[in-house]
């Protein structure tokens, strides 16, 4: 199937559209429920506290350092693209198949499953209507994203803005009205479990997790050179801040030993706690609207990669899976494609299982992007950059350290899914070989719509 009339993405995303998508894209429901995890490994509030800010500084190097890619090479497909860019076709195409296959339907499908549960407890649905529900909402939210970019950006603000409503709640309520110290907090009954402080900056690492998904719109954003390095700086620090202040709010709540008890009850006990059961309903839809806002940006986000394959005939069907609507200029056929799989995945996976399988392999081809820099440097030694990492090389160097760190925990606590991912990435490599033999003789125009 071929676009008459050379149909491009709309280029008409501005700054705002792009910080919300990076927002909405890391806060999902990770702030919500890890609090008592990590505070259960660090095994007191101080350090707790400083996991959060550990997390945030290496979330950060990463963000600046791929932020210097983004600003050379602000194209369609993010990671996928940059991999091929730095380290050829090969590389390239593995990156994107793990994100399109696994990873990113994986991690829709798990945040539909949960957003399902809430919804059964907020409405009290039965559990079997659980299933049916996370399909439903996955595909509410896929078909916003068949029409205009508009839709799906507009949507990202207007729920980025929501579910810091509740976000705010939880800061003010702790810092003005708790009646606990923030500090020194130290948990008695878990003393010879805690005190893990690595485990604690691995959990609040994948709350960070998603940062990078806005670099798949580089094609749609308006002068991305500029543009895509500041909504990834700024979105970070202001996660990294709002991380920060509810940690420090949901300490002076309730004390550290009555969180360890609660888990991830912690929060709604905490809106209960100053609202009543109004408060638990008020955070919950807070919740709730944080997920769907998480969702939509990982579902206008992951078939952009899958496009950008396409294009360069990388893919079964890529004619099909190439084409954009003539009116929406949006992949419909490569979003459709991507929802099918997330549904599959809900049917008949554990999808939470299948995206922590992932972690390693996405950590992998973060550390060579990250080593990328150096390379892009010293190929492009006279090329003005529009923006360039600060404080380099200490930047990405701490952000290769960083996830080198989360490689090495991964392969210590699961062997066999760091295994597992390996298999994932190497079917890969027939589904490249037979689709480059095939367009082997063809002259391949993929018409870069985002090279500038």
């Amino acid at each position: 199937m071929k676009n008459e009339n050379k149909v491009h993405l709309d280029r008409d995303l501005g700054l705002w559209s792009a910080l919300s998508l990076v927002i909405g894209t890391i806060i999902g429901a990770g702030i919500f429920v890890r609090q008592a995890a990590v505070l259960d490994d660090a095994g007191s509030t101080t350090m707790g506290i400083l996991a959060w800010i550990a997390g945030g500084i290496l979330t950060l190097t990463a963000g600046l350092t791929i932020a210097e890619i983004a600003s050379q090479i602000p194209q369609t497909g993010g990671l996928y693209v940059y991999m091929e860019k730095i380290y050829g076709q090969i590389w390239g195409f593995l990156s994107g198949w793990m994100q399109i296959i696994i990873y990113g339907p994986a991690m829709i499908a798990s945040l539909g499953a949960y957003l399902a549960i809430l919804l059964s407890d907020f409405f009290h649905f039965p559990t079997s209507w659980n299933v049916p529900l996370a399909i439903i909402t996955v595909v509410l939210v896929g078909i916003l994203n068949l029409f205009s970019n508009r839709y799906g950006a507009t949507f990202a603000i207007v729920t980025t803005i929501c579910k810091l409503v509740p976000v705010l709640a939880l800061i003010i309520l702790g810092l003005f009205f708790g009646d606990q110290n923030a500090l020194g907090q130290s948990l008695v009954d878990v003393h010879q479990t805690a005190g893990n402080f690595g485990v604690a900056i691995l959990a609040t690492l994948f709350a960070f997790d998603g940062w990078i998904l806005v670099a798949n719109l580089g094609g749609e954003i308006r002068n991305p050179r500029k543009l895509l390095p500041q909504a990834i700086t700024l979105g970070i620090l202001m996660v990294m801040a709002i991380y920060i202040l509810v940690t420090i709010g949901v300490y002076r709540a309730i004390p550290a030993e009555q969180m360890h008890h609660l888990g991830t009850s912690a929060i709604p006990f905490i809106a209960n706690k100053f609202f009543g059961d109004i408060g638990g309903k008020i955070l919950s839809i807070g919740i709730i609207i944080s997920i769907v806002g998480c969702m939509n940006g990982k579902i206008m986000t992951f078939p952009r990669i899958m496009y950008a394959m396409a294009k360069r005939k990388q893919l079964p069907f890529s004619n099909i899976l190439s084409y954009l609507h003539p009116k929406s200029h949006t992949p419909i056929f490569s979003t459709m494609v991507e929802l099918l799989i997330v549904a599959i995945m809900i049917l008949f996976f554990n999808a939470d299982r299948l995206s922590e399988l992932c972690i390693f392999t996405v950590y992998c081809f973060y550390v060579m992007a990250f080593v990328g820099v150096f390379l892009l440097r010293k190929r492009n030694k006279d090329v003005k950059r529009e923006f360039s990492t600060p404080l380099y090389p200490i930047t990405p160097i701490v952000a290769i350290f960083g996830s080198l760190f989360v490689i090495i925990s991964e392969i210590q606590s699961d062997l066999s899914g760091v295994l597992l991912s390996f298999l994932f990435v190497l079917i890969g490599f027939p589904v490249y070989w037979f689709e480059t033999k095939r367009h082997a003789n063809e002259k391949i125009d993929y018409d870069e719509e985002d090279d500038i």
